[in-house]
């Protein structure tokens, strides 16, 4: 594929991804605060969004096993239809004041999840190697579009339905998801080799466990669950200390500007100094996030700490993956690829489940405090996998 080409597709992706994290980032605003109204007690304000996440680990590998069987194009189309329904869903549960259905909606958007995380391996693959960091980086730097209209389309649509609050904002959803469509027709998308397709593979326990693997999935897996631990919990945090909605959705913005903002150099800086050393910056800046969150509850605390945890993620979850892309022939991409999206998504199911309830029962700190965990065992993983990351060898044949 020419360069001009890669570029193109690269665009194409990226527009489709800032479609699909803009209707992440709506959910993330106000599904804790519609669960918290609709549930009949407020420790299940996050059941919602946990369910979304559960029903993107299960649909990880299906989806990965979709897409090789019927292409990229046709997984991603199902996708975008799964994420209209899922805010449709959504938003009748508001009309209805049901807590079921909305758990209903919120699950069928974890099948738009699943498919949307393939865009950044589909540019890893339409990319040459010299290319794939910076294309992985570009397609998620596409969410930047998310940290502007996400937020803000779920601040209007709060009471674009009014009484109905929220509803509209999940009409933006389904809309969104519909938008992804357009984008994607165009991408020729790359067409599965006869050494994919029949080529030798190895058993999916001996591929994982590779020092290099290892990093790469607790990367991917601790950072992902970190961020969303703490981004769940913002919004009660923020309204238990009397902030609005419109405050709420505007530390979320430059969280979500942190989060996709620095993908266009994140690849250079990958390049340049090695996934080791991007992967440890992104474990040093989930640790600064728990000492800001802790330093105080003002608006400036929750914006510092919310931009630094974006910006830990971004160095995590591009380092991760690019790093990934070196653990697997290309045989065994699909369940390389899946397995690391189940186990990164059995990890955020289960801290979206909790954050509710942890900072329901015990507060804001606790979360914080709990965060250090994880962000210690991706400085272990990276540490202990650092001579096998210097020299980026290629996968063993």
């Amino acid at each position: 594929m020419s360069t001009q080409s890669q570029y193109r597709a690269v665009f194409l992706l990226a527009v489709a991804q800032a479609l699909a994290n803009s209707c992440m980032s709506v959910f993330m605003t106000v599904s804790a605060l519609s669960g918290q109204m609709l549930a009949a007690d407020p420790r299940w304000a996050t059941l919602p969004l946990g369910l979304q996440f559960v029903v993107t680990m299960a649909a990880t590998i299906p989806v990965a096993h979709v897409m090789r069987s019927l292409g990229r194009r046709n997984g991603f189309f199902i996708g975008a239809l799964a994420g209209a329904a899922g805010g449709g869903l959504a938003m009748m549960a508001i009309y209805q004041n049901s807590f079921a259905l909305f758990c209903v909606g919120n699950a069928v958007m974890g099948v738009s999840n699943a498919a949307a995380l393939h865009l950044r391996f589909a540019a890893a693959e339409v990319s040459n190697e010299a290319f794939r960091p910076k294309a992985i980086s570009l397609v998620l730097a596409g969410g930047i579009v998310a940290a502007v209209i996400g937020p803000r389309l779920a601040t209007i649509g709060t009471d674009l339905f009014a009484p109905f609050t929220f509803a509209g904002a999940f009409l933006f959803v389904a809309l969104l998801s519909l938008a992804m469509i357009p984008p994607l027709v165009p991408v020729r998308f790359a067409r599965p080799t006869e050494e994919e397709a029949s080529g030798p593979q190895r058993p999916i326990l001996e591929i994982l466990r590779q020092p290099t693997a290892i990093a790469a999935l607790c990367a991917a897996m601790f950072g992902y669950s970190t961020m969303i631990f703490i981004m769940t919990a913002t919004p009660l945090a923020m309204k238990f200390c009397g902030f609005g909605i419109g405050e709420t959705a505007t530390v979320l913005s430059v969280h979500i500007l942190g989060m996709f903002a620095p993908s266009f150099f994140t690849g250079h800086l990958i390049r340049r100094f090695g996934e080791r050393n991007v992967l440890l910056a992104g474990a040093f800046c989930l640790t600064a996030t728990v000492v800001v969150g802790l330093a105080g509850v003002d608006i400036l605390h929750f914006w510092l700490a919310l931009l630094l945890l974006g910006l830990g993620w971004n160095f995590l979850f591009v380092g991760g993956t690019s790093l990934l892309t070196r653990c697997y022939r290309p045989a065994e991409r699909a369940k390389v690829q899946g397995s690391n999206d189940f186990l990164t998504f059995t990890g955020v199911a289960i801290c979206s489940f909790i954050a509710g309830a942890v900072e329901q029962s015990w507060g804001w700190n606790a979360v914080l405090w709990g965060s250090l965990v994880p962000s210690t065992l991706i400085l272990a993983a990276v540490l202990w996998g650092a001579p096998r990351l210097a020299k980026r060898s290629p996968v063993p044949a």
